[in-house]
């Protein structure tokens, strides 16, 4: 499976990608918002692996893509879809992109490309994203792409000492065409 956009290749992954997804799962800033102190190799061998097991499930319910800078063919994130079951028509639409390319717009623009896939692909009626409230960054991602702000769980996260809140944001399909 392969999507592409202006800039971008999303794409499945394989096992080469260890070094790339190393680099930026290991860098400071991108652990800010999530649970883990600091990332071994182990630790990114085994989400590797996951995503590409992932690639072989039938039905497929999880869509995990390495996403790529088309110009240079560099590794710079990840960009998925989940659906909770083959018969759901919701999905959960997730991002992350290495620390040294925030700023550029990657993570809208992978999104966007995700977001398509879902509703014109798998028909799904809902898609929706869970971020951390203080990542302002990662907000934006959707707030740019038409989410709706859905509400927020106080305190449902607690990691790095601190209780953290969840922002959730939902886009529906007819919502989504209406912008494009």
């Amino acid at each position: 499976m392969q999507l592409e956009t202006k800039r971008l290749i999303l794409r499945e992954y394989s096992a080469y990608d260890l070094a790339a997804v190393l680099a930026y799962q290991t860098h400071p800033a991108y652990l800010r918002y999530y649970p883990w102190q600091r990332r071994t190799r182990s630790q990114v061998e085994s989400f590797l692996h996951q995503l590409i097991e992932w690639q072989t499930d039938q039905p497929r319910l999880k869509f995990q893509l390495a996403v790529e800078l088309r110009e240079t063919g560099d590794l710079i994130g990840s960009c998925g879809l989940r659906k909770s079951k083959d018969v759901s028509f919701e999905g959960e639409v997730g991002y992350e992109i290495d620390p040294h390319y925030w700023g550029a717009g990657y993570a809208t623009e992978a999104t966007e490309a995700i977001v398509t896939f879902g509703f014109d692909t798998l028909q799904l009626h809902r898609i929706f994203a869970s971020v951390i409230a203080n990542n302002a960054g990662s907000r934006r991602v959707v707030e740019k792409l038409g989410f709706t702000y859905e509400g927020q769980l106080r305190e449902n996260q607690r990691f790095k000492d601190r209780w953290w809140d969840t922002c959730l944001y939902g886009l529906l399909k007819h919502e989504w065409h209406k912008t494009l």
